[in-house]
């Protein structure tokens, strides 16, 4: 009998990958925004703009070109997320049969709970982390292709226990199946799986071989019945993917380095041209003193303080706060690119390319290592050298 509700402790089979909501996005993305250091330069300036002593320059001069910055790259942000969303939201209401009250019902895969009995049928993507206890092949056997957990096309065989492959697909002998499972806490490794299943007061072991996780696709078997283990979150396939982070290309290193190094000359322009006004203050600065009065309280030392910041105010210039409206314009055209190439159109199944995310598509060809294993599959065991290059020399020969 299906519970009302899960135990608390259980996570449902809904999926995240999302990284904001619509009361998260806008602290998060700014905070994600202003680690930029160009962005929290000339927030620094703004503030310094408000400041009547310091200002040389109106306040919007800088608050407009900033925030212009930062509606581009939340647009931006927030198109990326929304796909995220949808994809969310793709998978969550994939439908499948589960043996509810008796019955096999269609329900979403995020209704999915641990401990529901599903039924999952021939090319069909497994819902959740199942064990395998029933299938249509001879010795309870099913084929899985686990290509979206490790990248290999090749199908693996998982086998059912004896004592539940008996119960076969008799809807009301598994409605009335009462066992108990007790295993590891979720984890990511995909190979290692230990447990014991519990039924009728007999224990019997649990590994890898009879657990079929999420992302698997099922191949070659007409049906088969599974027990959810570990649903959404806690899937193995979940412990993998990790918590969606703000991912940095090495263009963003960059121009951040090149920004440090701008403000480095920045800093040393304003040190002099402080030095050569305290020098001229000093000298010819008091003749001027009755005719340009200094503020109440304001010695030489402190206003030739402040001048340093009105320089820094009228040199914000030298930090090119369009460079990143370009390089974010530049990427946006950029994933247009890659969803209008044809040569990366693959028409037997109809998938043209796809650039999930406008952030890291520069990072493509990027490759300083290229780490191959020779496939026996594909190469018959047989590998021939043919040539190797080192320094830009190239060396030819045989083994």
């Amino acid at each position: 009998m299906r519970p009302s509700s899960p135990p608390p402790w259980f996570q449902n089979n809904a999926i995240k990958t999302s990284k904001y909501n619509l009361l998260s996005f806008l602290p998060l993305n700014l905070f994600e925004q202003f680690r930029r250091l160009a962005n929290a330069y000339f927030l620094f300036l703004l503030i310094l703009q408000v400041i009547p002593q310091v200002s040389s320059l109106p306040w919007y001069t800088t608050a407009v070109p900033l925030v212009f910055v930062l509606s581009i790259t939340a647009v931006k942000d927030a198109t990326d997320d929304i796909r995220r969303h949808n994809s969310d939201n793709q998978v969550n209401n994939r439908m499948v049969d589960v043996l509810i009250d008796g019955e096999l019902r269609s329900e979403k895969w995020m209704n999915v709970q641990v401990g529901d009995i599903i039924k999952l049928q021939n090319n069909q993507f497994v819902t959740a982390d199942l064990l395998l206890l029933s299938s249509s092949e001879p010795l309870n056997l099913v084929y899985v292709e686990t290509a979206e957990l490790d990248g290999e096309t090749n199908l693996k065989v998982k086998q059912a226990s004896t004592v539940t492959g008996e119960m076969g697909d008799a809807i009301d002998v598994l409605a009335k199946f009462n066992g108990e499972v007790q295993c590891e806490p979720p984890n990511n490794y995909l190979d290692k799986f230990r447990g014991n299943l519990s039924v009728n007061g007999q224990t019997y072991g649990l590994d890898n071989d009879k657990i079929l996780l999420r992302g698997c696709t099922l191949r070659n078997t007409e049906w088969c019945f599974g027990l959810v283990v570990f649903g959404g979150p806690d899937t193995k396939l979940m412990q993998n993917s990790g918590k969606t982070v703000f991912k940095r290309t090495s263009v963003d290193h960059l121009m951040n380095i090149i920004v440090l190094c701008i403000f480095g000359l920045l800093a040393s322009l304003c040190a002099i041209m402080t030095i050569g006004n305290y020098i001229w203050e000093e000298r010819e600065g008091n003749v001027f003193t009755p005719f340009l009065p200094r503020e109440p309280g304001t010695d030489l030392s402190l206003s030739v303080f402040l001048s340093f910041w009105s320089y820094v105010i009228v040199l914000n210039t030298l930090v090119p706060i369009s460079l990143y409206v370009s390089v974010e314009f530049i990427r946006l055209g950029n994933s247009f690119f890659i969803n209008w190439d044809r040569k990366m159109y693959y028409p037997k199944n109809n998938t043209p390319a796809q650039a999930r995310t406008t952030t890291l598509n520069e990072e493509l060809g990027q490759i300083k290592y290229v780490f191959s294993d020779k496939t026996g599959t594909l190469t018959q065991n047989i590998m021939t050298f043919n040539k190797v290059l080192h320094q830009w020399e190239g060396l030819t020969g045989s083994c």
